[in-house]
């Protein structure tokens, strides 16, 4: 079982600054707690142990909130802006487990962590995404997986009437990880996932969870309702 997970808290939050001014976004208030509360309480219940926070923007915030849970955690703190690879590259070295759960801070999704714990095993990978099935999007890029389910491409943001998409939610090989020739500052997205797509056994596994980004006004006021109901 996947025992350890990083969570990428180091969102600057430029898009909610009218919703939550004061605030990174995992610490923006949903029905009373701060949305980072329902990511842990879920991991929690999946198993996972300990959890690493990658801290960059407004970390004292965040990590007087983290010292008050009763949970085991670290605390991985980027010094400047390193970028989301750059962050988990970080947070990797913090880790004692082979595989790693890695998550947004800014995004919940319901992912069944031993189903996709077992098919990362099964396949061997050197990292697993979450994928979310959705209809009639265009703020995603969609992801195309070939017929073993390993990732073919990564396409832009447009509108798909159907597709999947990235949910944010990775299971890393963190060994392999840190073996890899990778700068300081990267984006994982950008650098890792789809530089090596085809060249590293990256695979896609589609889980059709709750899924929600408070990255932009209108979601952060529909998770008010919707989040406490899908916990």
């Amino acid at each position: 079982m996947i025992k350890e997970a990083i969570i990428l808290v180091g969102g600057l939050g430029t898009r909610l600054r009218d919703a939550v001014p004061d605030l990174p976004k995992c610490m923006a208030p949903v029905a009373g707690k701060p949305f980072l509360a329902y990511v842990i309480d879920y991991f929690k219940k999946q198993q996972v142990e300990k959890f690493i926070f990658a801290l960059g923007y407004k970390s004292e915030i965040i990590e007087k909130y983290i010292i008050d849970q009763k949970i085991n955690f670290q605390i991985s703190r980027e010094e400047e802006p390193l970028g989301t690879g750059g962050a988990i590259k970080l947070a990797c070295t913090f880790g004692t487990e082979k595989n790693i759960l890695v998550l947004n801070g800014d995004t919940f999704f319901a992912v069944q962590l031993k189903k996709l714990n077992d098919f990362h095993q099964q396949q061997k990978a050197d990292c697993t995404l979450a994928l979310k099935p959705m209809k009639d999007f265009e703020r995603y890029g969609s992801v195309l997986l070939k017929e073993n389910q390993s990732v073919e491409k990564f396409e832009e943001k447009k509108f798909c009437v159907s597709g999947l998409i990235n949910g944010g939610i990775y299971i890393l090989d963190r060994n392999k990880f840190l073996t890899e020739n990778l700068p300081e500052k990267f984006s994982f997205e950008k650098d890792y996932l789809e530089k090596f797509a085809g060249q590293r056994k990256i695979f896609g596994c589609a889980q059709d969870g709750y899924f929600i980004d408070i990255g932009i006004p209108e979601d952060y006021h529909r998770a008010q309702t919707e989040l406490p109901l899908n916990i």
